[in-house]
């Protein structure tokens, strides 16, 4: 059983949360709807389901096609999607603080 990102921990474990989390972390790199889904953790049907309401909603879009395939990436400009950036970003910056925090050994002379 794979650990919950913290993304998905906070906002819960829907197909489209986890599309989101998974595009987050990987934004800058654009993905076929197969490698979405597979990587999402979630069937091909399902994505298909949420797909007009990430398209409509400007939260992907098509970069380019290679062969048959079309692929796609998170709109890093979309106003909504700059918010769940800044919310993933201080998640990770959070956990990485508490992290350190325990790892703190006290040195005595």
């Amino acid at each position: 059983m794979t650990k919950k990102s913290l993304f998905i921990e906070l906002l819960g474990d829907s197909p489209s949360i986890k599309v989101l989390d998974y595009l987050l972390t990987e934004r800058e790199l654009d993905f076929s709807i197969s490698d979405m889904a597979r990587n999402a953790g979630i069937g091909r049907a399902t994505l298909y389901r949420i797909w007009d309401q990430l398209i409509k909603n400007k939260m992907i879009m098509p970069t380019r096609t290679i062969g048959k395939s079309k692929l796609y990436k998170l709109n890093i400009e979309n106003p909504k999607i700059k918010k769940l950036m800044e919310i993933d970003d201080m998640l990770i910056l959070e956990e990485l603080r508490n992290k350190a925090g325990k790892r703190k050994v006290k040195v005595t002379v």
